[in-house]
């Protein structure tokens, strides 16, 4: 990520630090991007592109006389990529400005707190990341941008960071051959002189920039159906028509009513499903979701399916509510991993989801072999490359769950919608999740959260069971082998001979080593742990 120089921060005087975990991204909280709006040029001469970015800033503080962008400009390593300022104006004025590397300085007349100020950036240039401008799986061409995690920058003059969020629009001239696809509402499109297209979207919700959108390819496009007057549509390969119109017919709209019920309502104008080749998954971007090309296969693949409702379910969770900080990124992503498997729950089933959580925890314990060292939440996050991983997702749904059963259906669902209502189209941060947690049940949450989220690694449980005849008593000896200490309840199932369910009792380990006993009248045929997988360890238990 970047970092200023002492000498600007010192000059500028613009950059408030974060208390607490803190990414390492130069945020300031005295301007307010509003407004994006993109024009662009694109041709089938060459890849370069022709650009004008006007934004709508507000100040919330007075005495600034800089404005800070992130975009990259052309240097060596990018063997001739890069984005070219050609100038910057405001209301017709030049303003003067810095571009080095992948900062964008500009000098603004000196700011009044409430002040609005709008800014043109013209530029053009080969974008590196963040759009792709290269064929699909026939051989066609394309342009698709895939902006995650901070890659937007390499194409827009922009705030390249979730803090601040904005509503945006682009403006697109292309070839007449193309469809253009973005966030938002159609607005205009328009035939043009010289075999060209302009075709306009408009998003009036504000959203995160990595969730900036564009997709410009030889599309089919279906309306497929529409959820509360919102449209659900297609944009796949003219060539998949047939195949991607049956894929993505479902269940997008199943799903949006799922997470509308549980959660809130869905924040965006329409929901776009469209064919990609600049992901290798999905990308949430809001109410235009990108899939990989090789996503349509015409048969429904149950894999592909399930990325959809993960997709979806991020237009509630790193969309609608988005993390206000990278080291908060499971709020996005164990959310989504999370919101996905209670949507299987809803439609096929509990051992459906039960099977979504151990292969979950299968991933875990896979990943720690060889990451003991990382907690969920970052610590100071540098690295974007490290941005999420297998205890984002995967864990960090594993602690939503184990949330859920500790203080039960009800309460979970209140604290979500409450987090939800108060954070809708804004930005939160673990500490404000667990606060309307807490409100929610009624529980002091800290502790739950510090060594779930904040401590790396998990449980190691190693035990043994044995009955004593003499005594009629089932003996339980367990340890705890990891090397940090974990509270938590533990599921203990006694399976009598001749029944096939657990009888379930519940003790609490809070420390390294426990022997338990249970009367019972007589031998059980077996003993479980954890029989409704309700706890993310690893178990090592069996009968001495």
């Amino acid at each position: 990520m970047k970092n200023l120089t002492a000498s600007v921060i010192l000059s500028v005087c613009l950059f408030i630090p974060v208390a607490g975990h803190s990414d390492s991204y130069p945020k300031n909280f005295g301007i307010d991007i509003q407004h994006y709006q993109f024009r662009l040029w694109l041709s089938d001469k060459n890849d370069s592109l022709r650009a004008e970015a006007t934004l709508i800033v507000n100040f919330r503080k007075s005495g600034i006389t800089v404005v800070r962008l992130d975009l990259t400009g052309p240097n060596s390593d990018l063997q001739g990529k890069g984005m070219t300022v050609a100038r910057v104006t405001s209301e017709g004025n030049l303003l003067s400005f810095s571009h080095r590397s992948n900062e964008l300085l500009i000098t603004t007349p000196t700011s009044a707190v409430g002040q609005q100020l709008s800014i043109t950036v013209t530029y053009h240039g080969i974008p590196d990341a963040g759009l792709a401008v290269k064929p699909n799986r026939y051989n066609d061409r394309t342009f698709f941008s895939d902006n995650w995690p901070d890659l937007g920058h390499h194409w827009l003059p922009l705030v390249d960071h979730p803090y601040d969020k904005a509503t945006c629009e682009f403006i697109v001239t292309a070839p007449s051959h193309y469809q253009v696809v973005s966030n938002g509402l159609l607005q205009e499109e328009s035939i043009l002189a010289n075999g060209n297209k302009l075709t306009h979207w408009k998003q009036s919700v504000p959203i995160a920039p990595w969730l900036f959108v564009l997709g410009v390819a030889d599309f089919a496009v279906q309306y497929v159906d529409n959820f509360q007057g919102k449209s659900i549509q297609t944009w796949v390969y003219w060539q998949d028509r047939d195949a991607g119109f049956y894929d993505f017919q479902t269940p997008s709209k199943q799903a949006l009513s799922f997470f509308s019920d549980y959660v809130g309502p869905f924040a965006y104008e329409k929901l776009a499903n469209i064919q990609s080749n600049n992901s290798t998954g999905g990308m949430e971007a809001a109410s235009a979701i990108m899939y990989s090309e090789k996503s349509v296969t015409g048969k429904r693949d149950a894999r592909w399916q399930s990325v959809i409702v993960h997709e979806i379910a991020h237009q509630w969770f790193g969309d609608a509510v988005t993390e206000r900080d990278w080291d908060d990124v499971w709020l996005s992503e164990g959310f989504a991993t999370y919101f996905t498997l209670l949507y299987e729950e809803h439609s096929k089933g509990r051992d459906e989801f039960a099977d979504g959580l151990k292969s979950s925890r299968e991933q875990i314990i896979n990943y720690l072999q060889k990451n003991r060292d990382s907690p969920v939440v970052h610590n100071q996050l540098s690295d974007m490359s490290q941005v999420t991983s297998t205890l984002t997702y995967q864990k960090g749904a594993w602690i939503l769950h184990m949330l859920r059963d500790m203080i039960g259906d009800t309460n979970f669902r209140k604290g979500i919608q409450s987090y939800y209502r108060r954070y809708f189209n804004a930005n939160a941060s673990t500490t404000d999740f667990r606060f309307e947690m807490e409100q929610a049940s009624g529980l002091d949450l800290r502790i739950f959260f510090s060594q779930w989220l904040n401590q790396a690694g998990m449980p190691k449980i190693k035990g043994q069971w044995s009955w004593d005849s003499k005594h009629k008593e089932l003996k339980i000896n367990l340890a705890q082998t990891q090397t940090n200490s974990y509270s938590f309840p533990l599921e203990i199932g006694i399976v009598s001979a001749g029944r096939q369910s657990p009888e379930i009792k519940k003790v609490t380990m809070n420390t390294k080593q426990s022997t338990i006993s249970f009367p019972l009248e007589t031998r059980p045929a077996t003993v479980i742990i954890d029989p409704r997988t309700v706890l993310l360890a690893e178990f090592d238990f069996e009968q001495k």
